[in-house]
């Protein structure tokens, strides 16, 4: 089988959800992180992902002919590619629980992470103290969903994959799979290269 194209970002979170499923399904990937620096982000756009995605956002995924972006066409696609080990649960009703737990990672929980990003000197905020509470609101909520074992959907799945890296940006995470840790790699170099803290457990060889 040929390599697996995929174009990520150094800070990318849904970049990162991309390159973790493909390494969770054995895949030779043949990972491009786009240009970024502090000052001006990630411009100039990637020629490839500005063409492939209108967004002219990473993750872009290029396999033989075929061209998709976004991180869940991503995970549906390497499902279908690679059903063992499969990364959905069997049965509709499971799957389709999943895919729920995976999108309100991306459009729940997220955005509000997201919030918070551009109020860190600003905690007393009003929009800090709502983005700081939804949070807490969406744990317990996880909370309750794990408490009788150990993923969120029954086995592991891409909800895991994806609250993970939605709660590693919100600097609340448990330790990393080796498949997490190869694909964080370039995030923890770009944060060491700016001095940020990076937590010791990401450190680990």
């Amino acid at each position: 089988m040929a390599p697996i194209r995929l174009f990520s970002g150094p800070l990318s979170m849904f970049g990162a959800k991309a390159h973790i499923a493909a390494l969770e399904k054995g895949f030779d990937v043949d990972l491009t992180l786009v240009p970024f620096t502090a000052d001006d982000r990630y411009h100039p756009k990637h020629t490839d992902v500005s063409r492939i995605n209108p967004k002219q956002q990473v993750p872009v995924l290029i396999h033989g002919d075929l061209e998709i972006f976004d991180s869940t066409q991503i995970f549906e696609y390497l499902e279908d590619l690679a059903p063992d080990p499969a990364l959905w649960p069997p049965e509709p009703a499971g799957r389709a629980r999943a895919r729920q737990l995976e999108h309100r990672s991306d459009e729940v929980f997220f955005p509000d992470v997201v919030r918070l990003m551009g109020l860190q000197d600003a905690p007393n905020d009003p929009a800090a103290v709502a983005a700081q509470a939804a949070i807490a609101d969406y744990y317990q909520a996880i909370e309750e969903q794990i408490a009788d074992g150990d993923y969120l959907a029954g086995a592991y799945t891409y909800a895991d994959i994806a609250f993970f890296m939605a709660q590693l940006f919100a600097a609340h995470m448990s330790a990393p799979t080796p498949a997490v840790q190869e694909a964080l790699k370039p995030m923890i170099a770009l944060l060491a290269s700016k001095n940020r803290t990076v937590p010791e457990f990401l450190n680990a060889p």
